[in-house]
C-alpha cells in the first residue's frame, strides 16, 4: 500500500495508538465505519485529525488499517 512506508512501521504505530490516544484500534476502527461516507484515504485521515485532535502518522494508521480489513472482508 502507498499510504504507509512499510508493514513493520505500520505494526508499530498502531502498537502505540491506545496508548498516545485513550483508545484501542478497534473503537478507532468503529470510529471509522461509523463516520461519514468519505470516499478518498487523505479526507478519511482529515476528518479523523479534526475531529478527534489526532496526530497525522495516527489517523494515516488507523485509516490505513480500516482500508486493509475492509478489502479482507470483501474476499470472504
Amino acid at each position: 500500500m502507498s499510504h504507509v512506508l512499510s508493514e513493520e512501521t505500520h505494526r508499530n504505530m498502531l502498537a502505540r495508538i491506545p496508548h498516545c490516544t485513550g483508545r484501542e484500534v478497534s473503537d478507532w476502527l468503529r470510529t471509522v465505519e461509523d463516520g461519514p461516507a468519505l470516499v478518498r484515504f487523505e479526507e478519511k485521515v482529515s476528518w479523523l485529525r479534526h475531529e478527534y485532535d489526532l496526530a497525522y502518522g495516527h489517523a494515516k494508521a488507523i485509516v490505513h488499517e480500516y482500508d486493509l480489513r475492509r478489502a479482507a472482508r470483501k474476499f470472504l
